[in-house]
């Protein structure tokens, strides 16, 4: 069987597969049984006479000739879609860019960036969803994605070690903060030293792909008393609010904490920095791609000083 004849089908679980990461994650977001996708994948790579995907046991990644499948199948899916929605009467949308996002970014960062676009360039369609950065990575990788928004933390190394390297640009570098009750004898403060740490309550979550707790003061010499857990992170806010503990936040998110809330410095140790990232694979953008990135970079630039309650900005 030739590689011409390879189906439509089959291109879609190979990217499902190569943006998941699992041939189980894929099986679960395309509706397929798990042995339906390894014959999709087994008969895509029989007709390319060549290994597309390495098996390793934290699941799958792109070999070099799986990444010149998935170039030109996103392409083809990509040409697929348009021409079905021509078809169906729907404008087609020449102006797309598919941007992923990190969860915080989408309280204030996303929202500004998005609505600055629909003011200077109302043609241009954006489409975009919340992950984790190696799902995000995954989905640059995998051609169903053109830009990402990363949250990187010291030591700052790349998202991930494939070739050929993701473009990387920092849109800002800026410290940690701290999430503390109104209340909280904490708050009555300008800034919080490091050493009344110790004993505190927090509230967190697990990194997606990582063991590392977010949500905590990083480098305390105890083990931290977690209370709560969440996911979202205005969900942890909000715990915040009602006095059930401390969580960081990131400059960009401070804006989004709801009344009740201080947002303060920490003072006394290491200087903890965030990085916010674009990333993007190492193609020449197009002019849309261009100009969501810029949108984005003037977004990230908004400044906010922690210190008293917020305003309602």
């Amino acid at each position: 069987m030739g590689f011409t004849h390879v189906s439509l089908t089959a291109l879609r679980v190979f990217r499902a597969v190569a943006e998941q990461g699992t041939f189980t994650a894929a099986a679960a977001s395309l509706g397929y049984t798990q042995s339906a996708v390894s014959r999709q994948i087994a008969a895509i790579e029989r007709a390319a006479g060549a290994e597309l995907l390495e098996r390793r046991r934290d699941g799958v990644r792109l070999t070099p000739a799986g990444r010149i499948v998935m170039r030109r199948a996103t392409v083809v899916l990509d040409e697929i879609d348009a021409t079905a929605r021509e078809l169906s009467g729907l404008p087609t949308e020449a102006a797309t860019v598919r941007l992923g996002w990190f969860p915080s970014a989408g309280a204030v960062l996303l929202p500004r960036a998005l609505a600055a676009l629909r003011r200077s360039d109302p043609d241009l369609h954006v489409v975009s969803r919340e992950g984790g950065t190696p799902a995000l990575v995954r989905a640059l990788r995998a051609g169903s994605l053109d830009l990402a928004l990363l949250a990187s933390a010291p030591p700052f190394r790349p998202p991930d070690t494939e070739s050929p390297p993701l473009v990387l640009r920092t849109l800002t570098e800026r410290p940690l903060y701290l999430a503390v009750p109104a209340t909280h004898p904490l708050a009555r403060g300008d800034y919080v030293d490091v050493a009344d740490l110790r004993g505190q309550r927090w509230i967190a979550s697990i990194s997606s792909g990582e063991d590392r707790l977010m949500g905590v003061w990083p480098g305390l010499d105890e083990r931290p008393e977690i209370v709560h857990t969440a996911r979202d992170w205005l969900a942890k806010l909000q715990l915040v609010a009602a006095g059930c503990g401390l969580t960081t936040v990131t400059g960009s998110l401070a804006p989004a904490v709801p009344p009740g809330v201080r947002v303060l410095p920490v003072r006394g140790g290491p200087q903890e920095q965030r990085r916010l990232l674009l990333a993007r694979l190492p193609h020449p953008p197009s002019e849309a791609v261009t100009r969501v990135g810029a949108a984005l970079r003037l977004a990230a630039l908004d400044s906010y000083t922690p210190g008293a309650t917020p305003a309602q900005e």
